[in-house]
């Protein structure tokens, strides 16, 4: 554990209370707006939510292109809707960074 996993930041810790399981049909508003993104299972959800609410765009612009943190797909949205798998939210104005749990 490193000094800053002992200490996270402020903005980490509001953001971690702020992230909860939610169903998709309470996330299917969002996507129909395009203001759904989804965050690779191997990444810290809360961390991706802090890069984009400190606007470092260095590393969200690194996610984006390789593809770890994506506008929902279509394929992916019928998917949970099918199978309702277990996700996370948090809300980064105006987006909702989600996550499938395993």
């Amino acid at each position: 554990m490193t000094i800053e996993d002992a200490n996270p930041s402020s903005t980490y810790a509001k953001l971690l209370g702020e992230t909860a399981k939610i169903d998709w049909q309470d996330l299917e508003r969002f996507f129909a707006q395009g203001k759904l993104l989804s965050v690779a299972r191997d990444l810290d959800l809360v961390s991706v939510a802090e890069a984009i609410a400190n606007d470092d765009r260095a590393v969200v612009m690194q996610w984006l292109s390789s593809g770890l943190v994506a506008r929902m797909p279509a394929e992916t949205a019928a998917d949970y809707s099918a199978r309702k798998p277990e996700l996370w939210a948090v809300v980064v104005s105006p987006w909702v960074c989600v996550q499938e749990r395993a």
